[in-house]
């Protein structure tokens, strides 16, 4: 699951107008491994719980930008004036929507979840409308019309059985971690940076993973009794390592050459990878209720994204 996609765009200052296609191939790479992300975590929760396959996630996420960062000799202590994004990123996109969408997918199908969770752009509409007076333009009205109707679909008791135990629960959860997310894209589009987003990943990677270690422990018991193979190995490090701290790098390094507007199109292909590789991994179904609701919700996103360009 992408957590880091919103703080690789806070550090370009003049875009590059056309991308090389090295950029393009790492950002592909990137959005596939998030994609790919999502079935690993499902498969995952299968052999860890939700709040300590969170923490495993971050804990290996970040003892990995550390050590690199050590090594490129740029390791520093946070400046105080980034503390509060440190604080927004790491407690409000990593441990809110992490834990609450690796406990929603523990009753959610995965391509529900992911589709859920990236409702984000469009939360973002109504939560900077709400907080900052950002009044919606008519294209933005629009794309929540069609974005909010596509979740409605989805929730909606033709498409999901709401007597199964913790469904509904579930997908509530996943809507209050997509709407966090849009609370820190907003503070971020707002926050003056005085370090480099990469600098301050793995510090709120740390921040994140203390207290979902703390409230694994209240709430799930003891990691010892987590059966760890080769399997599950695997998977951890493709969740952590590979598809957060690895990802991040590539959004840092390569998401600052391409546009705001180019990005958030981009990103856009995480949850339709994650769905594609949930059917044919997962064995999920689509119905088409579903397709129209998944249809009505990216229309939506890609509206979302491309309203304030216009």
């Amino acid at each position: 699951m992408n957590s880091s996609r919103t703080s690789a765009h806070v550090s370009r200052s003049q875009p590059v107008p056309f991308a090389s296609v090295s950029t393009l191939v790492w950002l592909g790479v990137m959005v596939l491994l998030w994609g790919l992300s999502w079935p690993a975590t499902k498969l995952a929760l299968d052999s860890v719980p939700p709040l300590w396959l969170a923490a495993i996630r971050f804990g290996s996420a970040a003892l990995c930008l550390f050590i690199l960062l050590a090594i490129r000799g740029s390791l520093v202590l946070p400046p105080r004036a980034d503390w509060p994004i440190i604080l927004s990123i790491g407690l409000l996109q990593m441990m809110v929507f992490t834990g609450l969408g690796m406990i929603a997918m523990t009753q959610v199908d995965t391509s529900r979840a992911v589709l859920l969770a990236y409702t984000t752009p469009l939360w973002g509409v109504i939560v900077g409308w709400l907080l900052f007076r950002d009044t919606p333009t008519g294209w933005q009205l629009l794309a929540l019309a069609m974005g909010l109707g596509g979740i409605g679909l989805i929730c909606s008791p033709w498409e999901m059985d709401w007597s199964a135990p913790g469904v509904v629960m579930g997908s509530v959860f996943l809507i209050i971690a997509a709407i966090s997310w849009s609370l820190v894209i907003l503070h971020i589009r707002r926050h003056r940076w005085t370090a480099s987003p990469l600098s301050l990943a793995p510090w709120q990677m740390l921040l994140a993973t203390v207290p979902l270690a703390l409230f694994a422990v209240l709430l799930e018991g003891s990691p010892t009794a987590i059966a760890f193979d080769w399997k599950l190995l695997e998977l951890l490090f493709f969740i952590g390592p590979v598809a957060t701290s690895a990802c991040f790098v590539i959004s840092a390094e390569h998401g600052r050459r391409i546009s705001t507007f180019a990005m958030s199109n981009f990103t856009l292909g995480v949850p339709l990878i994650g769905i594609l590789a949930s059917v044919l991994l997962l064995d999920n179904r689509l119905s088409l209720i579903f397709v129209l609701g998944l249809c009505l919700i990216v229309c939506g996103m890609a509206l979302a994204a491309a309203a304030p360009r216009a």
